[in-house]
């Protein structure tokens, strides 16, 4: 016997006590990364847009701080390595409370030390219910670091989907799409 369309089970979960439903509420979290370029406001202002949208829906502003920037004298280094850390959080403030202001979505900052890529990953394997990880593409040349590091080999391993948004959209474009 053939199903018809109309015969496939359905997941509707209005009509069921919470305790009944096959998938768990929990708290969606989005990651974007944060840092100066172009193409990461436009990911941030998709990611935010689409935080939005989800019910327990968490965005988190992810920011790495490299370490090759500190190879002075200890002294020295320790106070560039706080400096960084004070001009990351003050823009990651400024990030989130634009965020608030368009969408009405709180971002949570999450600043680490190290290389973007391997930081990254690494805070992938150990947050807990990932939503979504958007990556700005840069719109010209190469798609940027990370973008090639995240849709390579390693993409089949991430336990949430990775969305790479096109440094091109403009607010207008990404407005309408999410």
């Amino acid at each position: 016997m053939k199903l018809k369309l109309d015969d496939e089970p359905r997941l509707n979960t209005e009509d069921r006590p919470a305790s009944h439903r096959p998938m768990k509420a929990r708290a969606r979290k989005i990651v974007v990364v944060v840092d100066d370029s172009p193409e990461s406001k436009v990911a941030l202002r998709f990611a935010a847009g689409r935080a939005a949208h989800l019910d327990g829906g968490e965005l988190i502003l992810f920011h790495c701080i490299r370490p090759g920037e500190f190879s002075h004298w200890v002294a020295v280094a320790d106070r560039m390595r706080e400096e960084a850390h004070e001009e990351a959080a003050e823009m990651m403030n400024q990030v989130a409370e634009r965020m608030h202001a368009y969408c009405g979505v709180q971002g949570r900052s999450h600043i680490v030390e190290g290389e973007p890529h391997e930081e990254l990953a690494k805070f992938m394997t150990e947050e807990e219910d990932l939503f979504f990880l958007f990556l700005g593409a840069n719109t010209e040349g190469e798609p940027g670091p990370l973008v090639d590091y995240f849709s390579g080999p390693l993409v089949g391993s991430f336990k949430c989907p990775v969305g790479i948004v096109p440094g091109s959209m403009s607010r207008e474009e990404i407005d309408e799409m999410v």
